[in-house]
């Protein structure tokens, strides 16, 4: 059994940082793992979820703190599982309100993740809420 490449992403707590470095790490992903498009696209849409919560909700959009992006790829199974880690406090998962319950349709918060769970394979919390691991299953 081999051992899991990875690949690395720290972001300083910025959103011009995040524009303008993200959509580059998703493309060294693409071509790394060899995903097709619609993949690449679901891995893009996701990863922007995750990091702009990060940003805005881990770190409170401090531009002192980190957001650390950790891609794995197991080649044997064709699972990418990729990893977002703040430097905030964390949350607990079960407080996001529902986004689809009319009484939160006009609400801003909630929809992130729930697009993220849409479009992962497996979305999973830990250390408090502070790191999100996104996992994908990928076509062959």
């Amino acid at each position: 059994m081999s051992k899991p490449d990875t690949k690395k992403l720290v972001l300083n707590s910025s959103f011009d940082e995040m524009e303008e470095r993200l959509g580059p790490y998703v493309e060294k992903l693409k071509q790394w793992t060899g995903v097709t498009e619609e993949d690449s696209s679901r891995i893009m849409l996701t990863l922007s979820e995750a990091v702009n919560n990060a940003i805005i909700h881990g770190n409170n959009e401090n531009p002192d703190k980190k957001v650390v992006v950790l891609s794995t790829l197991d080649k044997e199974n064709r699972v990418l599982t990729i990893s977002v880690e703040d430097q905030g406090e964390g949350f607990d998962p079960e407080e996001i309100p529902d986004p689809l319950k009319e009484e939160n349709l006009l609400n801003e918060g909630g929809r992130g993740v729930y697009l993220i769970k849409q479009y992962a394979d497996d979305l999973q919390f830990s250390k408090g809420g502070s790191k999100a691991t996104i996992t994908f299953e990928l076509g062959s």
